[in-house]
């Protein structure tokens, strides 16, 4: 190993290591069950999770990855770099409803951002169990924040160092801390690697059963006393630990008579000589103790436990009995490794509904026949069991009987399966999900498919807005759920197919289909008109009922699905595979109704585009383009939409030339698209009207008040209003519920204006808005801005207010004009900031007036 590949092991160790004490550490600190890490990764925009303390990390599998612009609490608290406080399952469904139809169980989260002194790094989690309110996970929601922010100030000094902060590999899964002490023995040993020499204590020679001159004095030797099946694992364990690669996790192995023994390694912190460690290790007993083995032993039903990591650690003779592998086989291993036919959907989803609520779980499963070959009492037919899962803090405790016992004969189950939960038809399938996005074949989606979850692809398609974010959705959750690797969307625009997404094709692969008529023979064209889907389980199969039709790939499977929503012809949808794929039945029942969800979602999203035009043009049109010349005032304003939802809202300001000087003014409509944008224009036109008429400011904020009650749009407004005397600086406002102005003093002094105000237009008709006077020294600056501009979720607005004073502040030099630039540059850079962020979720506007100072006297 080279110095430097050594380095890069070290350092990731010790990232590793620094990760796993802050998730263990967690879940004591916010009294959870679950804790972790998520990191950002080398690829922009895309969270891993790092470390994951007390759930199987297979049962997390669709929360490895999440890109930082979907909506989740993690991506939210990484996003705005605030704090997620979810303190029960209805606050979840509330803000979250797609994280919470994916995880439906009694529990809470906390979500703190990872920050350090300039760069947010992640998030630490916590999934704990239910409290009433946010009020009673405050403190625990402190002590969370305050481990998170000594993490974030270590990776910062990491970061100092060189050392890149990021995470792409697969999570480690670790074991939360014991509510319980440990009552088993444990013995100590250390290993040598250069002479290969074992020194142990007394207690590892009891455990092992080895005293004196038998006790192992070689690597060779320890494994073999340790494990008489599994020395190799061993040995590689050791080896790996003294280059600097310790396992993760306990490693498990079985001692000749059957015992449970657990190994731990760790290497010494410096290597001698370079590239070797000391390995120092532990085998421990894990118990349980005798007598409650005897006992279980003896229950005529089966009985097994597994620890939070899904490893069995207690299975009585009749759990073996009835789900097949022996009890030397069963103990000391995951749970749907060692019984592969659990591994499905409906089983992880009631596991996680163990692991993450306080109530136990009962469902049925279908055990199915045995090998016929294989000697009794191996040999089993197909059969229901009844399964239950007690939760414990550090145990999950199972029962399985035969489900005759519970529920009548087993032919009436065979007949009639127990109803799934909720949870079982909108289980996430985690296998096929994860093995999708890595490009791999999902493992048994054939078989999963049919329980993909419609409910959560309804809720994420109700979020989506545009056409653009369905046929997102639609890739992030369809393609995924059965495994295909292909997807295009085509939208009808009058009788012709235009391409709208695509992911997957060769490059330029569909341009020829840009723009197909009706009449056109292609099986994307006569789904839709025929409004029936096609399914083809191979390539020749389509080119032979399409003969001449161009094919992207020599092998792979298609469907075509028709988009059809209230009876009307929407466009088609084609799913691609890369292998032969036959569709059963479930699948095409279950893609066709799915098609008429994405049908309907893109219907909206085309009214929604026609509207968002609509609006768009309207408050261009409505917005000043150009503001009146004064020889000694300086004006500069700007207009950033929000980025959710119409994009359009009702922020809007002016500038009008009076007899005596200017009027400024600057308003926020309530709400978004045309109706605000049309309110907007009605109340700009009245300001105008007020002001030509040389009404004071109380008057016209008093007229306009009266003329938005008098068109009941149901719609409030703030608004701020002034009129400026250039020659004397004198300013006279009125306001109505509108964030207070900024003044800038030429020699760098800003604050907050002290305006007096009324209530919202729109409130009450008899509302009185007096006016304060303020002055404007030559060279101040004066700026009027909406709540858009200073509002942060979860954070009071007098701090945005405070942060843009001091940004006002800094911009002395630049609205002074000492560097040349105009003012509006000084606007530019008010709004950098929220020109770059992707997630505005309110308009903006902003205007800002300057005095001009006086001109130099000519010598």
């Amino acid at each position: 190993m080279t110095g430097r590949a050594e380095g890069a092991d070290r350092t990731a160790v010790r990232l590793a290591a620094l990760l796993a004490d802050v998730s263990t550490e967690a879940i004591g600190a916010a009294g959870g069950h679950v804790g972790g890490v998520h990191l950002r990764s080398a690829t922009p925009g895309l969270l891993r999770l790092a470390t994951l303390a007390g759930l199987p990390g297979r049962l997390f599998q669709p929360w490895w990855r999440l890109h930082v612009d979907a909506r989740s609490p993690v991506t939210d608290t990484h996003r705005l770099g605030v704090p997620v406080i979810l303190p029960n399952a209805t606050e979840t469904m509330r803000r979250y409803p797609q994280f919470a139809a994916a995880l439906p169980f009694q529990f809470g989260s906390l979500h703190v951002p990872v920050v350090g002194a300039s760069a947010t790094y992640g998030v630490l989690t916590v999934l704990r169990p239910s409290a009433p309110d946010a009020s009673a996970v405050e403190a625990a929601a402190d002590r969370l924040g305050r481990l998170a922010g000594d993490l974030g100030a270590a990776l910062a000094a990491r970061e100092r160092r060189g050392v890149e902060v990021v995470w792409d590999g697969e999570p480690m899964c670790l074991r939360p801390p014991a509510t319980r002490a440990f009552e088993g023995r444990v013995g100590q040993f250390s290993w040598d690697p250069a002479t290969d020499a074992v020194t142990s204590d007394d207690r590892c020679g009891a455990l092992l059963g080895t005293t004196g001159a038998t006790c192992p004095a070689t690597g060779q030797a320890l494994a073999g006393a340790v494990t008489a099946d599994d020395g190799h694992h061993v040995l590689t364990a050791l080896r790996d630990t003294a280059a600097g690669r310790p396992p993760a996790l306990p490693l498990p192995v079985r001692t000749g008579d059957g015992a449970l023994r657990l190994i731990e390694l760790w290497s010494s912190p410096a290597a001698a000589p370079p590239g070797i460690r000391q390995v120092s290790g532990t085998i421990r007993d894990p118990g349980p103790g005798p007598l409650g083995d005897a006992a279980a032993d003896l229950l005529p039903d089966g009985v097994f436990c597994l620890d939070r990591l899904g490893l069995v650690v207690y299975a009585n003779p009749r759990a073996a009995q009835l789900l097949g592998p022996s009890r030397h086989a069963l103990v000391g291993r995951p749970l749907w490794e060692v019984v592969p036919w659990l591994d499905q959907p409906i089983c992880e989803d009631h596991l996680r509904a163990a692991l993450l609520a306080p109530d136990p779980v009962h469902f049925h499963v279908r055990r199915p026949p045995a090998d016929s070959r294989a000697p009794s009492p191996e040999r089993r037919e197909s059969h229901w069991l009844a399964l239950s899962v007690h939760p414990g803090p550090d145990l999950l405790t199972c029962t399985v009987r035969p489900a005759d016992h519970v529920a009548g004969t087993s032919s009436e189950l065979d007949a009639v399966p127990t109803p799934p939960r909720i949870a079982d038809t909108t289980a996430l399938t985690p296998a096929a999900r994860v093995s999708a996005v890595a490009g791999a074949p999902a493992p048994g989606a054939d078989s999963a498919a049919h329980l993909y979850r419609p409910i959560v692809l309804a809720i994420a398609l109700s979020e989506a807005v545009t056409a653009r974010q369905v046929s997102a959705v639609v890739m992030q959750e369809l393609l995924p759920a059965f495994g295909g690797n292909r997807l295009a969307i085509y939208l009808l625009q009058e009788r012709h197919l235009y391409l709208a997404w695509e992911t997957g094709f060769p490059k330029g692969f569909l341009v020829p289909f840009e723009g197909v008529g009706l009449d056109v023979h292609l099986p994307g064209v006569e789904t839709l008109t025929t409004g029936r889907p096609l399914f083809f389980d191979s390539m020749a199969q389509l080119a032979a009922t399409y003969p001449g039709v161009p094919l992207d790939a020599a092998e792979g499977s298609r469907a075509f699905l028709p988009l059809i929503a209230s009876g009307r012809p929407v466009g088609s949808c084609i799913l691609g595979f890369d292998r032969p794929h036959s569709f059963s039945g479930d699948e095409r029942t279950v893609l066709t109704a799915l098609a008429g969800l994405i049908a309907h979602a893109m219907e909206k999203a085309q009214r929604y585009d026609t509207e968002s035009a609509l609006a768009r043009g309207l408050q261009q049109a409505l917005l000043p383009r150009l503001l009146p010349e004064h020889p000694e005032v300086e004006t500069a304003g700007c207009y950033l939409p929000g980025t959710e939802g119409m994009e359009v809202g009702g922020d809007w300001y002016d500038v009008l030339a009076t007899g005596d000087g200017l009027a400024l003014v600057i308003g926020d409509v309530q709400g978004h698209g045309v109706q605000a944008a049309a309110t907007m224009g009605q109340l700009r036109s009245a300001v105008r009207a007020f002001t030509l008429g040389d009404h004071p400011p109380d008057e016209v904020m008093s007229g306009t008040n009266r003329l938005l009650i008098d068109l009941d749009p149901g719609q409030f407004a703030s608004c701020c209003y002034l009129r400026l005397d250039p020659a004397t600086g004198v300013v006279r406002v009125a306001r109505a519920g509108h964030p207070l102005p900024l003044l800038r003093t030429r020699d760098g002094r800003t604050e907050v204006c002290d305006v007096a105000g009324g209530v919202l237009l729109g409130v009450d008709r008899l509302a009185h808005y007096p006016v304060t006077e303020l002055r404007m020294e030559r060279g101040a600056v004066l700026a009027l801005y909406t709540d858009g501009l200073v509002e942060r979720l979860g954070l009071d607005i007098d701090l945005g207010v405070e942060a843009l004073r001091v940004a006002l502040a800094e911009a002395g030099a630049m609205a002074a004009r000492v560097d040349g630039q105009s003012l509006t540059s000084v606007a530019d850079r008010l709004t950098a900031t929220a020109r770059h962020t992707a997630d505005r979720p309110d308009d903006i506007a902003l205007l800002l007036a300057m005095r001009r100072p006086a001109p130099r006297p000519v010598n």
